[in-house]
């Protein structure tokens, strides 16, 4: 098995992920080669929570120009994991 700290990269914090956070959804940009099933263990054993659900998405890279020249941001991929109802919440803002 790969190491959870490689699979997720960094949490998504946004206004929309934000508001998921009250029903126990948490979003995760991850590796774009992991599967669900790689993703729920890794969020339990970096965090110690229980997961109940995974939902994916694969997001391509949009086109940017820098004046003359053009390339593509990076494809990524984002998690939004569901936690069971009897788990502890995860704390992004704690210092």
């Amino acid at each position: 098995m790969k190491d959870p700290r490689d699979i997720i990269k960094r949490p998504v914090i946004t206004e929309g992920s934000a508001d998921l956070m009250a029903e126990k959804k948490y979003t995760f940009e991850v590796t774009p080669k992991a599967n669900k099933t790689e993703i729920k263990d890794a969020v339990e054993l970096v965090f110690g929570v229980k997961v109940d659900k995974v939902n994916t998405m694969n997001i391509k890279g949009k086109f940017k120009r820098m004046g003359r020249y053009g390339g593509y941001r990076s494809d990524r991929k984002k998690a939004i994991v569901q936690l069971s109802k009897d788990s502890k919440d995860l704390d992004f803002f704690e210092g």
